[in-house]
């Protein structure tokens, strides 16, 4: 398990550092679609995590 969460944040800091690099050359509409996506699927990581919470108690 520890294995596997140390993979998934290597490979979010890695996908985060790509995008960084990546993002300032999108156009605008394409910029705004990334960021309402990023609220979207953080909204689902948190209720994820909630779950997993709620599951573990």
């Amino acid at each position: 398990m520890a294995k596997m969460i140390k993979g998934l944040a290597a490979g979010a800091m890695i996908g985060a550092a790509v995008g960084i690099m990546a993002f300032p050359q999108l156009d605008r509409r394409t910029q705004r679609g990334i960021k309402k996506t990023k609220r979207k699927v953080m909204g689902m990581a948190e209720g994820a995590y909630g779950n997993i919470l709620d599951y573990m108690k």
